[in-house]
Order: C-alpha cells, then sequence, then structure tokens
C-alpha cells in the first residue's frame, strides 16, 4: 500500500470529517504525541513509558518499509490535521499466514464517537481484501469500552490469560479476541 494513501472519509456526531488513510513521514510528531498522551492517560495500552523520538523515527521507518511491501496493513484517522488513531493488521507468518493480528489505538477525546467502529470496518475489509481467514487481537480486560466495539463488529472472546498485566497494583486479565472471515 501507497504511504499517504487516503481509503476513506466520514463524519462523525457532529464531528468534522474524519480521513482514514495510510501514514507518511510527516505523520512522525503526531505519531509520537498519540503514544506519549496515551502513556501519560496509563490508557489501557501495553507501553507503559513514553516513547523517545529517535525510537519512533525508526519505528516509523520500519512500519513505511512494511507497507510499501504489503507485509502490514496500517491506517491512521485525520481530524483537521492531527493524527487522532493509528490501527494496523499484521500478517502472521509460516503456519499462519492466513491470520492477521489487529491494533489499535485512539487519543482521549476523540473516544465514543463512532470512530473506532468505523477503522475496525475498514480493517476487515482490508483483511478480506488480502484474503486473511481469521483476525485476532487482544486487550486488557479493564478495558470494557474497547471490548464493546469489538463484539459490534463481529468479534467474539476466545481466550483469557488470568492477571497477564500488573499496573497500579492490580493484575488484570488478557482477553483474546477472534473474527474469523469468509
Amino acid at each position: 500500500m501507497k504511504s499517504g494513501k487516503i481509503i476513506r472519509s466520514f463524519s462523525v456526531r457532529g464531528l468534522r470529517k474524519v480521513v482514514l488513510r495510510t501514514p507518511k513521514w510527516e505523520d512522525l510528531d503526531d505519531l509520537l504525541e498519540l503514544i506519549n498522551s496515551l502513556v501519560d492517560e496509563k490508557a489501557d495500552i501495553i507501553r507503559a513509558e513514553k516513547v523517545l523520538r529517535d525510537d519512533e523515527i525508526d519505528w516509523l521507518s520500519g512500519v513505511l518499509r512494511r507497507l510499501e511491501k504489503d507485509e502490514v496493513v496500517y491506517i491512521l484517522a485525520e481530524v483537521d490535521g492531527e493524527v487522532i488513531a493509528s490501527s494496523e493488521i499484521a500478517r502472521r507468518g509460516g503456519y499462519e499466514e492466513h491470520v492477521g493480528v489487529l491494533g489499535i489505538v485512539i487519543k482521549k477525546g476523540f473516544r465514543d464517537l463512532g470512530i473506532g467502529t468505523e477503522i475496525m470496518r475498514t480493517l476487515i475489509e482490508q483483511g478480506e481484501a488480502w484474503k486473511l481467514k481469521v483476525l485476532t487481537l487482544s486487550l486488557f480486560a479493564s478495558n470494557k469500552r474497547a471490548f464493546h466495539v469489538y463484539e459490534k463488529v463481529g468479534f467474539v472472546e476466545t481466550g483469557r490469560v488470568p492477571k497477564k498485566f500488573f499496573r497500579s497494583g492490580k493484575y488484570i486479565d488478557e482477553i483474546i479476541m477472534t473474527k474469523l472471515l469468509e
């Protein structure tokens, strides 16, 4: 997939236009701010420490390289020129090359507007275009909002790892969800 390619535009609940597109090099600072805002918020994500700019440079250059080789689907959501969400499907290899692993993050202030649902529907379409048979993702059991969105687009809970995460003095289960594609 080409860098900066617009995939879809839509409006949600009175919000200005949301553009879903692939990343480009110029997104570096927005992506760095997005991930670090989630760390500051102590959002339900794996990362606990802020990302340094040099590390984000390395990460984004790898994403763009893999995107050009069609090894990953990477979709950003942009509102008024600001990246407010990022998501991906990474195709597994070997005996699992029919499986895609999804990830998605949305900036505080842009949740509960339907953006996550639209991103998930777009990722599912991309998985189908890739001829994947299985999509999978995992989340913190405490992330009820995300669980609801994933169920709404057809994912079902297929596993749970008890006490996988330890945060703020509490253990949190990891939920594994799966969607079978035709």
